[in-house]
C-alpha cells in the first residue's frame, strides 16, 4: 500500500518500471523531458498533461504481483506491512508524498490513484480473513476498516506532520489496531432482524 523506489524489491505499489520519473512528473512535465533527455513536447503529445502521465504511471504501479505478508500472526501481518509503508514513504526522491500531492491537482491522476488504492486493500484483506480462520478474529470483521486504522498513523506522521521516522511507529500502530480487532472494534452487526442463537429471530 505504498510507494518504494528500489527496483530490486516489490513491495506495494512499486513504480518498478519508472520510479525516478514518477517524482519528477509529480511536479513538472518539463523535469520529465530534462530526466529522459528528450523535448518536453514529447512528453505532452504522448500524455497530453503532467496528470496522464502520473495516470499512466500509477495504473502501471498496479501491474505487479505483490502480496501483503504472512507471518502467521494478525498483529505480525500488519506490523509488516506497516514497516515496508513506512520504508516507501520515507524513501528517496520521496515519490509517495510527490503523488499524493500531484493527484489534487488532477482529476486524471486522482481517479489513477483512487483505483490503485482500492487495488491494494483489496490484496490486504486477505491479511484480516487469515487471522479469522485462526481464531484471531470476529467472523464478520470489516477488513477495509481495520486496515484503514493499523496504517493510519504513518501516513498521518510521515506524510502530514512530516515528523522524522519512528522505528517504533509502525509495531506500535499494529499492536493498538489488533487488539482493537480482537475486541470487536470492526465487527460488522448481525443482519437486520436476526439475533444470534439457537432461539433465532423473535424468540
Amino acid at each position: 500500500m505504498a510507494v518504494d523506489t528500489d527496483e530490486s524489491q516489490g513491495p506495494p505499489l512499486s513504480f518498478r518500471r519508472r520510479p525516478r520519473s514518477a517524482g519528477a512528473a509529480a511536479e513538472d512535465g518539463a523535469a520529465v523531458a530534462a530526466r529522459a533527455g528528450v523535448h518536453r513536447a514529447t512528453v505532452y503529445r504522448r500524455w497530453g498533461d503532467v496528470g496522464g502521465l502520473l495516470a499512466d504511471v500509477l495504473d502501471a504501479a498496479g501491474d505487479d504481483d505483490w502480496q501483503p505478508p504472512d507471518t502467521g500472526s494478525l498483529q505480525g501481518d500488519l506490523a509488516a506491512l506497516n514497516h515496508e509503508i513506512q520504508a516507501a514513504l520515507t524513501a528517496q526522491p520521496p515519490i509517495v508524498a510527490a503523488l499524493i500531492a500531484a493527484s489534487f491537482r488532477s482529476e486524471q491522476a486522482d481517479r489513477a490513484q483512487r483505483r490503485l488504492w482500492e487495488d491494494r486493500y483489496a490484496r490486504c484483506e486477505i491479511i484480516v480473513s487469515r487471522a479469522v480462520r485462526r481464531g484471531e478474529l470476529p467472523p464478520r470483521t470489516d477488513a477495509r476498516r481495520l486496515l484503514i486504522a493499523a496504517t493510519a498513523p504513518l501516513y498521518h506522521q510521515l506524510v502530514l506532520l512530516r515528523t522524522p521516522p519512528d522505528p517504533h511507529l509502525p509495531d506500535h500502530a499494529a499492536r493498538t489496531a489488533a487488539l482493537a480487532a480482537s475486541a470487536g472494534a470492526f465487527a460488522e452487526p448481525p443482519p437486520a432482524g436476526g439475533f444470534p442463537g439457537p432461539a433465532g429471530p423473535g424468540a
